[in-house]
């Protein structure tokens, strides 16, 4: 019975792992665009990607790809994050997780 609850235990483990990281790609992509529609024109791809990988932790940060597109006055950033095996920084899925937001360009006056 032992094996079996253990094995329970590291399937949720990994359920948790993965869910998290479906979160953190997701706030990643919010902060990013959320600080890409604020940036100027030529300065946006590298605010979206600072404050994409602000809150991320190291082992996440890593492998983070995260990128801002601007097309007809909406900005759009999409993160994809590394799915860790067990021990964040350890071993990673060859999967990633994606998570993107979208916003309108702020007026510059």
């Amino acid at each position: 019975m032992t094996p079996l609850i253990i094995v329970t235990l590291v399937a949720l483990w990994q359920c948790v792992l993965v869910g998290y990281t479906y979160t953190l790609a997701g706030n990643a992509a919010d902060e990013a665009v959320r600080a890409g529609t604020a940036a100027e024109p030529g300065a946006r791809d590298a605010a979206c990607r600072q404050a994409g990988t602000d809150k991320l932790s190291g082992p996440w940060r890593g492998a983070a790809d995260i990128g801002c597109v601007t097309a007809d006055g909406y900005v759009t950033a999409r993160v994809s994050l590394e799915v860790p095996i067990l021990f964040p920084g350890v071993l990673g899925f060859p999967f990633k997780v994606h998570g993107s937001a979208g916003a309108v360009e702020e007026a510059k006056h």
